[in-house]
């Protein structure tokens, strides 16, 4: 069967009150002590599988999960298992999973592996310990369960605590599922996580306690795809970079590059919605204020490192003075409570019910949508209109007021990331090309935006430490130059070979 879920980490504030709501009505209390397994080597896990026993209440149930459709669906497999005793302890046997799509993807892996079924030695990885109270209950046309999960899980002589609140799907549709997600989060202090109990205790398994930086990977789009499939192929894989990176900063991870990739999704995603608007069904008008605040509360944390880590000892190295930072007049955004906030959780929640297949309708029901010619022509379009306006910009860039450098910048970021979604659509070595010429624009433009950016902070310090002056002097007086860089690099883009236009 396939699995569709979401899990939230729940805050400490609302615990109690996440518990009491789902113990409410016919809930059930139930210990749950798992096992995990992969070979020596991590065959399973290097597909993403997950084996594990697990003793719920009085019975040992073997369960195998592996990656679905997308980031929120799996494939799962469970069997019981019979003990001669009550106190015995079931091993692990994959044959159980024959026959089954978790099975073959076992046999896939195991393949690529250099081993087979029979063959596969399973070892104990680390384990869990949780008491879970359920409900299940219907909302919409859907059932679905409720699971407040309570423990710990352990690897060795380490552990690490769980406090989640699972809803998944049982029946019916998700979008149903979603709505209900949705008020649960309007009513408690709950954030998606992407991190499995299993992906946990590996972590804890290797020393590590977060994951690592997702990057961008391209859609899987085709050149016969309607409109809406395009949009929801695209956001969909916006998606799979936002919310692992999204669950990191979360969790307070402390590593930039989390910040990093986590504002390329949101940067990627509203180019999505921005230029592919006029393909896809529906797109919620709150979403963009949403991801501009979260956006820009995030990048605060990278302009200041950057001003700091990198600008100012340039400034020194040319025999500036240092320079005595003012306290901000309020408090630096915490990256992880941005994440954490509602505004943030909501748009995520109504981009994931976004990114999802229109569900079947009733015998004699009008089609969900209306649709139905290849997406070529539209985005042809908006590829072709980014293009013009970007050449038309370059050939007076050093002239432009730096509020129009600025946007001269972000039209750039939108034509490659454009690109790069619709790239399979029209042939992806022409488009390798073309994206190939853009490159030396985006980093002329990035370096002199991040010029830009650092004389209006210094010039703001200036206000409470004079000798910023220099540093105001310094960097401006090589702004000139830079334009005329970001002008030059430009104009090779107006050469370069539009590869979605026909041959």
């Amino acid at each position: 069967m396939t699995e569709f879920e979401l899990k939230f980490q729940v805050d400490p504030r609302d615990r109690a009150a996440v518990e009491g709501a789902v113990a409410r009505g016919r809930s059930t209390r139930q210990r749950l002590q798992a096992r995990y397994y992969d070979t020596a080597d991590g065959a399973l896990a290097a597909q993403r599988i997950v084996l594990r026993v697990r003793k719920e209440g009085q019975r040992w149930v073997q369960t195998a999960k592996a990656p679905g459709g997308n980031a929120l669906e799996r494939h799962e497999h469970n069997v019981e298992i019979d003990t001669a005793k009550a106190g015995d302890v079931p091993l692990p046997r994959l044959e159980r999973h024959a026959g089954t799509p978790v099975g073959a993807l076992i046999a896939r892996a195991l393949h690529a592996a250099g081993q087979d079924t029979a063959g596969a030695r399973l070892l104990p990885l680390h384990a869990t310990d949780i008491r879970r109270t359920t409900r299940e209950m219907r909302t919409g046309d859907a059932c679905v369960e409720l699971a407040f999960d309570r423990g710990e899980v352990r690897a060795g002589d380490r552990s690490h605590p769980v406090c989640e609140l699972e809803i998944e799907l049982k029946s019916g549709s998700p979008q149903s599922l979603l709505e209900l997600a949705r008020r649960w989060r309007v009513r408690y202090a709950i954030s998606l996580d992407t991190v499995s109990k299993s992906a946990r205790g590996e972590r804890l398994a290797k020393g590590v306690e977060y994951g690592v930086p997702i990057k961008a990977e391209p859609p899987a789009v085709g050149e016969d795809m309607d409109g809406p499939q395009v949009f929801r192929a695209v956001l969909g894989a916006c998606l799979a970079q936002i919310l692992p990176n999204a669950s990191e900063v979360a969790a307070a991870s402390p590593e930039p590059e989390h910040v990093h990739q986590l504002r390329v999704g949101i940067r990627r995603l509203r180019t999505a919605l921005r230029e592919m608007g006029a393909l896809a069904p529906a797109i919620d008008p709150t979403w963009e204020p949403a991801l501009v605040d979260a956006f820009r509360a995030l990048g605060r944390q990278r302009d200041r490192e950057h001003l700091q880590k990198t600008v100012q000892p340039q400034i020194e190295a040319a025999g500036g003075p240092q320079v005595t930072w003012p306290h901000p007049a309020e408090p630096e955004p915490d990256p992880a409570a941005v994440v954490r906030g509602q505004a943030f959780q909501l748009v995520l929640i109504g981009l994931i019910a976004a990114s999802l297949p229109p569900e079947e309708q009733p015998a004699g029901a009008p089609p969900a949508e209306q649709h139905a010619e290849p997406a070529r022509k539209p985005l042809r379009a908006r590829l072709s209109k980014l293009h013009r306006q970007v050449v038309r910009d370059s050939r007076r860039f050093d002239t432009l007021a730096p509020e129009a450098q600025h946007r001269v910048r972000k039209r750039l970021k939108r034509l490659r990331y454009l690109a790069e979604f619709v790239a399979p659509i029209f042939g992806k070595r022409r488009a390798a090309r073309y994206l190939k010429a853009l490159h030396p624009a985006q980093d002329a433009l990035g370096e002199h935006n991040d010029a830009a950016v650092a004389i209006d902070a210094y010039r703001k310090a200036a206000g409470h430490d004079g000798s910023a002056w220099f540093a105001v002097g310094w960097l401006s007086a090589q702004q000139r130059q830079r334009a005329l860089e970001c002008r030059t690099a430009l104009e090779k883009v107006a050469q370069a070979r539009r590869f979605w236009k026909s041959s």
